[in-house]
């Protein structure tokens, strides 16, 4: 698949995504705050978050989606802008542009605690998109902990990818080609600390499943077919419809250190 013009049309079928589901009007009043430490709650809210590579803005649109018992919402982030002036990361280099952005559409059934979600990001510094669908489960509360196990499929979409080395030299399959597909197996965890505070660690294996020779061995760097991400994340509830989070994502290729922090605030409205 290719097409000289998609990078145009994906942030144009974004914003129409967006324009016809996320941003809709509700007139629907809530009935009653959500809970934000939930993984699969859903809400309407913004947030901001001060990063090592610039600032990222997060606005969140909960609305019907005519299913019985059945709650979604959609979430559009911008990340990265202003890290020349502001972004304190030691291994990337900053501008003051906007680095990516990612839409997500989330819908959840409130009898099972079973939800899917489209997930689309999209690099502008690698010129690369990602897009996935996956399963979302609820499994019963331990005690304190709480898990949701997730399940899915993604490809990726990349402007003048690598197709293959021949004779030491990089053979590019010029402008937009779908490159492979990728299953993704994870999950979320909640710990429970106080009222008011929570833990989350969220690991996430990707692994390519089809694609050129090229993409299936090097996918997720040279030699590299897979990859296990970490998130951890430290958050207090300042009130039912505010809180401030610490996020820190890294892999088995970057270590903590490396990897990128980010300080959160999320209002729900």
């Amino acid at each position: 698949m290719k097409n000289s013009s998609l990078k145009v049309i994906l942030p144009a079928l974004v914003a129409a995504l967006v324009s016809q589901t996320a941003f809709a009007a509700d007139t629907a009043e809530e009935k009653e705050l959500q809970d934000m430490s939930d993984p699969l709650a859903v809400f309407s809210q913004f947030g901001v978050g001060y990063t090592d590579r610039g600032l990222n803005i997060k606005y969140g649109k909960s609305y019907d989606p005519g299913v019985e018992n059945t709650m979604a919402m959609n979430i559009v982030e911008l990340k990265g802008f202003l890290g020349e002036d502001i972004g304190f990361s030691q291994i990337v280099e900053e501008d003051n542009s906007i680095d990516s952005f990612r839409f997500r559409n989330f819908k959840v059934d409130m009898t099972n605690g079973r939800g899917n979600q489209i997930d689309i990001a999209y690099d502008i510094e690698t010129d690369t998109a990602n897009a996935s669908y996956s399963f979302i489960q609820a499994l019963p509360k331990w005690g304190r902990v709480q898990f949701f196990p997730i399940l899915g499929a993604g490809v990726t979409i990349q402007n003048d990818a690598i197709d293959s080395i021949e004779n030491g030299e990089k053979v590019i399959d010029e402008g937009y080609s779908m490159t492979g597909t990728y299953t993704v197996a994870g999950m979320y965890s909640k710990v429970t600390i106080t009222d008011n505070i929570w833990f989350n660690y969220n690991p996430m294996f990707l692994s390519s499943l089809s694609g050129s020779d090229f993409y299936k061995d090097n996918a997720y760097g040279m030699g590299n077919s897979d990859i296990l991400l970490h998130e951890v994340a430290l958050s207090y509830q300042i009130n039912p419809r505010s809180n401030v989070r610490y996020f820190a994502n890294f892999s088995d290729e970057v270590n903590y250190k490396d990897g990128e922090h980010r300080i959160e605030y999320n209002y729900q409205f």
